[in-house]
């Protein structure tokens, strides 16, 4: 009897590095209110510090001019997003939106329903970064339903 297992991934994880000048603003929005949870805190020379978040399950979204365009109509009423935006999947965009802004975030756009049935806000967040928030009201098998979906 052969058993077919899955081959093992070339990559192991995705990891974003940003320099943050208030660092701990950048904590506090990242890890105290958004709530990723700390993987390792280094401390070197000096001042030196950086702390790994987890974040969950990481993706990376790949889209064309035209995709951006439409997302951004959608998304932000056409406000343009930035060349690399991170986006994480949350249970109350609603709720964590306010908690954000709250936190120094500074909104672009309320939540609102996309076609491709999530919830999704954008916000200017800390470390120069653009924020998507996203809820997920369908299930990625109910969504494959839907014209425009392929799967790998």
């Amino acid at each position: 009897m052969t058993t077919e297992t899955s081959p093992k991934p070339a990559v192991r994880q995705l990891r974003l590095i940003v320099e943050a000048e208030d660092y701990e603003a950048a904590l506090t929005f990242y890890r105290d209110v958004l709530g990723l949870t700390e993987q390792a805190v280094f401390e070197g020379d000096g001042d030196a510090r950086v702390t790994i978040l987890e974040a969950g399950r990481a993706t990376l979204e790949l889209s064309n001019p035209s995709q951006v365009k439409m997302i951004d109509q959608v998304e932000a009423d056409g406000q343009p997003s930035a060349k690399i935006r991170l986006a994480f999947e949350v249970d109350d965009s609603a709720a964590k939106t306010k908690e954000l802004v709250e936190a120094g975030g500074t909104l672009i756009a309320e939540p609102r329903e996309t076609p491709w049935k999530s919830l999704n806000s954008r916000l200017a967040a800390p470390a120069g970064l653009q924020v998507t928030l996203f809820q997920e009201v369908e299930s990625l098998q109910e969504r494959s339903t839907r014209s425009g979906f392929k799967r790998p």
